[in-house]
Protein backbone atom coordinates (compact mmCIF):
# COMPACT_ATOMS: atom_id res chain seq x y z
CA UNK A 1 0.00 0.00 0.00
CA UNK A 2 2.71 2.77 0.72
CA UNK A 3 4.82 2.12 -2.26
CA UNK A 4 0.89 2.10 -4.59
CA UNK A 5 0.22 5.57 -2.63
CA UNK A 6 3.66 7.19 -3.06
CA UNK A 7 3.57 6.51 -6.91
CA UNK A 8 1.42 9.75 -7.86
CA UNK A 9 3.31 11.72 -5.74
CA UNK A 10 6.34 11.29 -7.23
CA UNK A 11 4.98 11.63 -10.47
CA UNK A 12 3.85 14.87 -9.38
CA UNK A 13 6.55 16.04 -8.00
CA UNK A 14 8.92 15.60 -11.36
CA UNK A 15 5.97 17.00 -13.15
CA UNK A 16 6.18 20.03 -11.43
CA UNK A 17 9.76 20.66 -11.12
CA UNK A 18 9.99 21.37 -15.32
CA UNK A 19 7.56 23.87 -14.39
CA UNK A 20 9.76 25.71 -11.60
CA UNK A 21 12.58 25.68 -13.57
CA UNK A 22 11.71 26.35 -16.90
CA UNK A 23 12.39 28.91 -19.20
CA UNK A 24 11.32 32.39 -17.62
CA UNK A 25 8.96 35.19 -19.26
CA UNK A 26 10.86 37.20 -21.65
CA UNK A 27 9.64 40.41 -19.92
CA UNK A 28 10.91 38.78 -16.60
CA UNK A 29 14.64 38.23 -18.34
CA UNK A 30 14.47 42.31 -19.95
CA UNK A 31 13.32 43.61 -16.59
CA UNK A 32 16.24 41.74 -14.89
CA UNK A 33 19.14 42.47 -16.98
CA UNK A 34 17.70 45.97 -16.95
CA UNK A 35 18.22 46.18 -13.14
CA UNK A 36 21.27 44.53 -12.98
CA UNK A 37 22.30 46.97 -16.10
CA UNK A 38 21.68 49.85 -13.96
CA UNK A 39 23.57 48.60 -11.12
CA UNK A 40 26.32 47.79 -12.50
CA UNK A 41 27.00 51.71 -13.60
CA UNK A 42 25.62 53.66 -11.04
CA UNK A 43 28.61 54.16 -9.18
CA UNK A 44 30.38 55.79 -12.51
CA UNK A 45 26.73 57.45 -12.47
CA UNK A 46 27.25 58.75 -9.24
CA UNK A 47 30.87 60.02 -9.88
CA UNK A 48 29.57 61.91 -13.14
CA UNK A 49 26.97 63.84 -11.48
CA UNK A 50 29.02 64.40 -8.16
CA UNK A 51 32.11 65.27 -9.73
CA UNK A 52 31.72 66.71 -13.47
CA UNK A 53 27.78 67.58 -13.75
CA UNK A 54 27.10 69.12 -10.02
CA UNK A 55 30.37 71.53 -10.71
CA UNK A 56 29.49 72.68 -14.05
CA UNK A 57 25.80 73.48 -12.74
CA UNK A 58 27.32 75.56 -10.06
CA UNK A 59 29.58 77.35 -12.27
CA UNK A 60 26.80 78.18 -13.71
CA UNK A 61 24.72 79.21 -10.81
CA UNK A 62 27.67 81.39 -9.98
CA UNK A 63 27.99 83.67 -12.92
CA UNK A 64 24.62 84.85 -12.44
CA UNK A 65 25.60 86.23 -9.04
CA UNK A 66 28.69 87.92 -7.52
CA UNK A 67 30.09 85.66 -5.01
CA UNK A 68 32.75 85.07 -2.90
CA UNK A 69 32.29 81.37 -2.58
CA UNK A 70 29.80 81.61 0.61
CA UNK A 71 27.51 84.27 0.04
CA UNK A 72 25.81 85.29 -3.59
CA UNK A 73 23.73 88.23 -4.86
CA UNK A 74 21.75 87.59 -8.07
CA UNK A 75 23.09 90.07 -10.92
CA UNK A 76 21.76 88.38 -13.94
CA UNK A 77 23.72 88.70 -17.20
CA UNK A 78 26.54 91.79 -15.63
CA UNK A 79 29.18 89.32 -15.58
CA UNK A 80 28.82 88.19 -19.06
CA UNK A 81 28.25 91.67 -20.15
CA UNK A 82 31.32 92.57 -18.21
CA UNK A 83 33.63 89.90 -19.85
CA UNK A 84 32.85 90.20 -23.43
CA UNK A 85 33.39 94.41 -23.40
CA UNK A 86 36.80 93.80 -21.45
CA UNK A 87 39.51 94.83 -23.64
CA UNK A 88 41.91 92.34 -21.45
CA UNK A 89 39.45 89.42 -22.35
CA UNK A 90 39.80 90.11 -25.84
CA UNK A 91 43.22 90.98 -25.67
CA UNK A 92 44.22 87.31 -24.00
CA UNK A 93 41.95 85.58 -26.72
CA UNK A 94 44.30 87.01 -29.47
CA UNK A 95 47.04 85.94 -27.79
CA UNK A 96 45.50 82.55 -27.10
CA UNK A 97 45.51 82.26 -30.93
CA UNK A 98 49.17 82.74 -30.83
CA UNK A 99 49.38 79.04 -29.39
CA UNK A 100 47.29 77.67 -32.30
CA UNK A 101 50.87 78.20 -34.33
CA UNK A 102 51.97 74.60 -32.29
CA UNK A 103 48.70 72.39 -33.81
CA UNK A 104 50.54 72.15 -37.17
CA UNK A 105 53.73 71.99 -36.11
CA UNK A 106 53.36 68.77 -33.63
CA UNK A 107 51.38 67.41 -36.39
CA UNK A 108 54.05 67.23 -38.90
CA UNK A 109 56.53 65.93 -36.48
CA UNK A 110 53.95 63.58 -35.61
CA UNK A 111 53.21 62.55 -39.12
CA UNK A 112 57.28 62.05 -39.49
CA UNK A 113 58.05 60.29 -36.97
CA UNK A 114 54.75 57.67 -37.12
CA UNK A 115 55.61 57.18 -40.89
CA UNK A 116 59.21 56.56 -39.84
CA UNK A 117 57.79 53.98 -36.91
CA UNK A 118 55.41 52.21 -39.56
CA UNK A 119 58.31 51.44 -41.75
CA UNK A 120 59.89 50.08 -38.99
CA UNK A 121 63.34 52.15 -39.05
CA UNK A 122 66.23 50.86 -37.09
CA UNK A 123 65.70 50.50 -33.54
CA UNK A 124 62.02 51.25 -34.18
CA UNK A 125 60.37 49.97 -30.72
CA UNK A 126 63.11 51.97 -28.62
CA UNK A 127 62.10 54.82 -30.29
CA UNK A 128 58.47 54.50 -29.69
CA UNK A 129 59.49 54.06 -25.73
CA UNK A 130 61.29 57.20 -26.27
CA UNK A 131 59.37 59.26 -28.35
CA UNK A 132 56.48 58.60 -25.91
CA UNK A 133 57.74 59.55 -23.06
CA UNK A 134 57.58 62.99 -22.75
CA UNK A 135 53.44 62.27 -22.38
CA UNK A 136 53.62 60.36 -19.14
CA UNK A 137 55.54 63.77 -17.72
CA UNK A 138 53.06 66.47 -15.97
CA UNK A 139 52.57 69.69 -17.79
CA UNK A 140 54.31 71.35 -14.42
CA UNK A 141 57.47 68.87 -14.54
CA UNK A 142 57.50 70.04 -18.02
CA UNK A 143 57.16 74.06 -17.56
CA UNK A 144 59.89 73.66 -14.99
CA UNK A 145 62.27 71.87 -17.03
CA UNK A 146 61.90 73.95 -20.08
CA UNK A 147 61.95 76.96 -17.92
CA UNK A 148 65.36 75.71 -16.35
CA UNK A 149 66.57 75.16 -20.23
CA UNK A 150 65.82 78.53 -21.70
CA UNK A 151 66.77 80.71 -18.35
CA UNK A 152 69.25 83.40 -17.94
CA UNK A 153 71.60 80.75 -16.96
CA UNK A 154 70.36 77.63 -18.37
CA UNK A 155 71.65 75.49 -20.82
CA UNK A 156 70.82 77.64 -24.14
CA UNK A 157 72.10 80.85 -22.79
CA UNK A 158 74.89 78.73 -21.57
CA UNK A 159 75.35 77.50 -25.53
CA UNK A 160 74.94 80.97 -26.64
CA UNK A 161 77.80 82.37 -24.30
CA UNK A 162 80.05 79.88 -25.26
CA UNK A 163 79.61 80.86 -28.59
CA UNK A 164 79.91 84.67 -28.06
CA UNK A 165 76.98 86.11 -27.98
CA UNK A 166 74.67 87.53 -25.40
CA UNK A 167 72.23 85.93 -23.09
CA UNK A 168 69.13 86.08 -24.00
CA UNK A 169 66.05 87.06 -21.48
CA UNK A 170 63.18 84.47 -22.80
CA UNK A 171 60.87 85.02 -20.39
CA UNK A 172 60.79 89.01 -20.21
CA UNK A 173 59.63 89.10 -24.03
CA UNK A 174 56.26 88.07 -24.57
CA UNK A 175 57.15 86.71 -28.06
CA UNK A 176 59.88 85.11 -27.24
CA UNK A 177 58.26 83.21 -24.17
CA UNK A 178 55.20 82.01 -26.37
CA UNK A 179 58.12 80.50 -28.50
CA UNK A 180 59.59 78.33 -25.57
CA UNK A 181 55.51 77.57 -24.40
CA UNK A 182 55.08 76.21 -27.95
CA UNK A 183 58.26 74.30 -27.80
CA UNK A 184 57.17 72.70 -25.03
CA UNK A 185 54.33 71.76 -26.44
CA UNK A 186 55.44 70.21 -29.11
CA UNK A 187 58.17 68.27 -27.56
CA UNK A 188 55.55 67.00 -24.74
CA UNK A 189 52.73 65.75 -27.65
CA UNK A 190 54.12 64.72 -30.57
CA UNK A 191 54.77 61.17 -29.46
CA UNK A 192 50.94 60.65 -28.10
CA UNK A 193 50.00 61.55 -31.72
CA UNK A 194 52.41 59.84 -33.39
CA UNK A 195 50.84 57.00 -31.76
CA UNK A 196 47.31 57.91 -33.05
CA UNK A 197 48.47 58.08 -36.40
CA UNK A 198 50.42 54.87 -36.24
CA UNK A 199 47.25 53.36 -35.35
CA UNK A 200 45.93 54.89 -38.12
CA UNK A 201 48.41 53.51 -40.67
CA UNK A 202 48.10 50.14 -39.26
CA UNK A 203 44.97 49.92 -40.70
CA UNK A 204 45.83 50.82 -44.36
CA UNK A 205 46.45 47.59 -46.30
CA UNK A 206 49.98 46.74 -47.29
CA UNK A 207 49.34 45.77 -50.72
CA UNK A 208 48.89 49.56 -51.44
CA UNK A 209 52.10 50.85 -50.63
CA UNK A 210 53.86 47.75 -52.13
CA UNK A 211 51.67 48.29 -55.70
CA UNK A 212 52.67 51.74 -55.42
CA UNK A 213 56.53 51.23 -54.92
CA UNK A 214 56.35 48.99 -57.36
CA UNK A 215 55.23 51.59 -60.09
CA UNK A 216 58.16 53.51 -58.95
CA UNK A 217 56.18 55.76 -56.49
CA UNK A 218 58.77 57.45 -54.03
CA UNK A 219 58.58 57.95 -50.61
CA UNK A 220 57.50 61.30 -50.77
CA UNK A 221 54.50 60.15 -52.86
CA UNK A 222 53.29 57.69 -51.12
CA UNK A 223 53.43 59.69 -48.04
CA UNK A 224 51.16 62.73 -50.26
CA UNK A 225 48.98 60.14 -52.31
CA UNK A 226 48.35 57.21 -50.18
CA UNK A 227 49.25 57.75 -46.51
CA UNK A 228 48.01 61.24 -45.97
CA UNK A 229 44.46 60.42 -47.85
CA UNK A 230 43.68 57.01 -45.96
CA UNK A 231 44.42 58.35 -42.45
CA UNK A 232 42.19 61.70 -42.87
CA UNK A 233 39.70 60.85 -40.19
CA UNK A 234 42.86 60.44 -37.97
CA UNK A 235 44.17 63.50 -38.61
CA UNK A 236 40.95 65.27 -38.40
CA UNK A 237 40.74 63.72 -35.15
CA UNK A 238 44.74 65.18 -34.03
CA UNK A 239 43.93 68.72 -34.87
CA UNK A 240 40.51 68.69 -33.01
CA UNK A 241 42.02 67.76 -30.10
CA UNK A 242 44.96 69.85 -30.36
CA UNK A 243 43.14 72.76 -30.95
CA UNK A 244 40.65 71.87 -27.91
CA UNK A 245 44.27 71.43 -25.60
CA UNK A 246 45.63 74.69 -26.33
CA UNK A 247 42.37 77.10 -25.54
CA UNK A 248 42.11 74.17 -22.44
CA UNK A 249 44.86 73.03 -21.18
CA UNK A 250 47.98 75.22 -21.10
CA UNK A 251 47.20 76.33 -17.60
CA UNK A 252 50.12 74.08 -16.22
CA UNK A 253 52.69 75.21 -18.76
CA UNK A 254 51.80 79.09 -17.79
CA UNK A 255 51.65 78.72 -14.25
CA UNK A 256 54.96 77.41 -14.00
CA UNK A 257 56.87 78.74 -16.73
CA UNK A 258 55.72 82.71 -16.63
CA UNK A 259 52.86 83.07 -14.70
CA UNK A 260 51.43 84.95 -17.65
CA UNK A 261 53.95 87.66 -17.90
CA UNK A 262 55.72 89.75 -18.86
CA UNK A 263 52.30 91.71 -18.27
CA UNK A 264 49.58 89.42 -19.75
CA UNK A 265 51.31 88.66 -22.67
CA UNK A 266 51.40 84.91 -22.73
CA UNK A 267 48.31 84.74 -20.31
CA UNK A 268 45.75 82.44 -21.51
CA UNK A 269 41.94 81.96 -21.35
CA UNK A 270 41.89 79.00 -19.00
CA UNK A 271 44.87 80.91 -16.96
CA UNK A 272 42.27 83.88 -17.25
CA UNK A 273 39.74 82.08 -15.88
CA UNK A 274 42.02 81.34 -13.24
CA UNK A 275 43.31 84.92 -12.24
CA UNK A 276 39.38 86.26 -12.50
CA UNK A 277 38.10 83.42 -9.86
CA UNK A 278 40.51 82.89 -7.27
CA UNK A 279 42.94 86.51 -7.59
CA UNK A 280 39.84 88.57 -6.91
CA UNK A 281 36.89 88.60 -3.94
CA UNK A 282 34.23 88.06 -6.88
CA UNK A 283 33.98 84.55 -8.66
CA UNK A 284 31.04 85.56 -10.68
CA UNK A 285 33.34 87.11 -13.76
CA UNK A 286 35.59 84.17 -13.66
CA UNK A 287 32.49 81.54 -13.69
CA UNK A 288 30.47 83.54 -16.44
CA UNK A 289 34.21 83.58 -18.64
CA UNK A 290 34.34 79.61 -18.07
CA UNK A 291 31.13 79.69 -18.79
CA UNK A 292 31.58 81.30 -22.45
CA UNK A 293 34.95 79.28 -22.94
CA UNK A 294 33.08 75.93 -22.59
CA UNK A 295 30.39 77.38 -25.51
CA UNK A 296 33.10 78.55 -27.40
CA UNK A 297 35.04 75.08 -27.15
CA UNK A 298 31.73 73.07 -28.10
CA UNK A 299 30.80 75.48 -31.21
CA UNK A 300 34.30 74.60 -32.02
CA UNK A 301 34.41 71.18 -32.16
CA UNK A 302 30.66 71.19 -34.12
CA UNK A 303 32.33 72.88 -36.99
CA UNK A 304 36.01 71.27 -36.82
CA UNK A 305 34.27 67.85 -36.92
CA UNK A 306 31.83 69.23 -40.09
CA UNK A 307 34.83 70.47 -41.52
CA UNK A 308 37.25 67.42 -41.15
CA UNK A 309 33.85 64.57 -41.65
CA UNK A 310 35.25 62.51 -38.51
CA UNK A 311 32.24 60.91 -38.06
CA UNK A 312 31.72 60.13 -41.21
CA UNK A 313 32.85 56.76 -43.23
CA UNK A 314 34.29 57.05 -46.12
Amino acid sequence: MTSVSSTPLVAGAAEAAPAAGGPRKPGALNRRGRIIGLAAVLPALVVVLGFMIYPVLFALFISFNNSNGRSFKWVGLDNYVRILTDPLVHGVFLTNLKFLISVPLVIFVSIIVSVLLFERVRGWKFFRFIYFLPNVLSAVVIGIMFKQIFGYYGVVNEIVAALGGERIQFFTTGNLAIAVIITALVWSGFGYQSLLLLSGLTSIDPAVFEAAALDGAGWWKRLWYITLPNIRRVLGFVFIINVLYTFTSLFGFIYVMTAGGPGYDTTTVDYLVFLKAFDTGNKGPGAALAVLLFLFIGLLTVLQNKVFRVSEED
